[in-house]
């Protein structure tokens, strides 16, 4: 079985273009927010789950609806608490199906969440992307069309994320200042 390395980092830090330098070696990448998307509509079980807690017009003929879901889930910590807790055991239940099924040295599992979600548990190694808070929110806005009132929010979620951070023996962190990564 292929050694099994966790990608993370907040909102714009820069996982995707680690990721895709990760493919570009033949490394097979996870990308878990990719995966659980796809799982919402595939996985019969998740698909009746949200359904049943977020109402039948979350879905429309072309799928999910993520506007709508979120919509709902964002304004409301509890709602999105249950959501989290329909998704992420199917999302690592998947990942760890695929990391079975790798026969690279090593592969990739690309999530924002691997802490939160407790997915980090059933990785040998982390490697934790970060960037200056500026560039992150620059990145972000600019991809996402985020608002300024969300610089708050990434600031925080930044130092939350060092804070998990902090004592892994098994983290490799890597810091991308937009031009050069550092190890």
């Amino acid at each position: 079985m292929a050694l099994r390395v966790g990608l993370t980092g907040g909102i714009g830090s820069g996982k995707t273009t680690v990721a895709k330098m990760f493919e570009l070696l033949n490394i097979p990448v996870y990308y878990a927010d990719a995966e659980a998307k796809r799982l919402y509509e595939n996985d019969p079980e998740l698909n009746a789950a949200v359904k049943k807690h977020f109402g039948n017009d979350v879905f429309t003929s072309q799928g999910l609806n993520h506007s709508k879901l979120a919509s709902i889930v964002f304004n409301n910590p509890r709602k999105l608490e249950l959501l989290n807790q329909l998704v992420h055991p199917v999302t690592i239940r998947n990942a760890n199906a695929w990391m079975q099924k790798q026969t690279t040295p090593y592969a990739i599992k690309e999530a924002a969440l691997l802490f939160e979600s407790n997915a980090a548990s059933s990785l040998d190694y982390i490697v934790g992307v970060s960037a200056p808070a500026n560039l992150r929110i620059k990145r972000a806005m600019e991809r996402d069309n985020l608002m300024p009132i969300a610089c708050k929010i990434l600031k925080k979620e930044c130092k939350e994320l060092r804070q998990h951070l902090i004592g892994l023996h098994k983290l490799l962190p890597l810091h991308n200042h937009g031009t050069t990564f550092i190890f």
